[in-house]
């Protein structure tokens, strides 16, 4: 099982850079031992976009957030709004006490729900090169909050 949960959409050009640089920077991280991100596990038994593939999807995302000590979130916005199964596993995970790293390179306002559970927050995807996930320091939002 992972040590990190990645949380972040990947369903445009942009959004799949964003999570590749976001899993780039979690493998050169010394304090990184595993990390889990959806994008890399969306093979299944079953045919993609059915029914049955999304039972086995969820109950393995489920199992790996359960498995997760941290969860590193994307938390940019498409079309004013966070991605509604990013924005579901945040909230799993904050019912779950899990401490929620943030990168967000985008300036738009972020809604309170999500600022509010965040124990760290950058603008710069290359600090998670360095950040300390042993120590796991706190850092506040700073933006706009909806």
């Amino acid at each position: 099982m992972s040590q990190i949960y990645v949380a972040s959409p990947f369903f445009s050009p942009e959004q799949v850079d964003r999570v590749k640089r976001v899993e780039a920077a979690l493998e050169a991280n010394p304090t990184v031992k595993d990390f889990y991100s959806p994008r890399l596990h969306q093979d299944a038994a079953n045919e993609q976009f059915t029914k049955p593939w999304a039972t086995e999807i969820f109950h393995r995302d489920m199992d790996q957030i359960a498995a997760a000590e941290v969860i590193v979130t994307v938390i940019d916005f498409e079309a004013k709004n966070l991605d509604s199964g990013t924005a579901y596993e945040l909230g799993v995970a904050t019912m779950s006490n899990k401490p929620i790293i943030a990168i967000q390179e985008k300036d738009e306002a972020v809604n309170l729900m999500i600022t509010e559970s965040m124990h760290w927050y950058t603008k710069n995807v290359d600090d998670l090169k360095s950040y300390d996930f042993t120590t796991r320091p706190t850092g506040e939002f700073v933006g706009q909050i909806l």
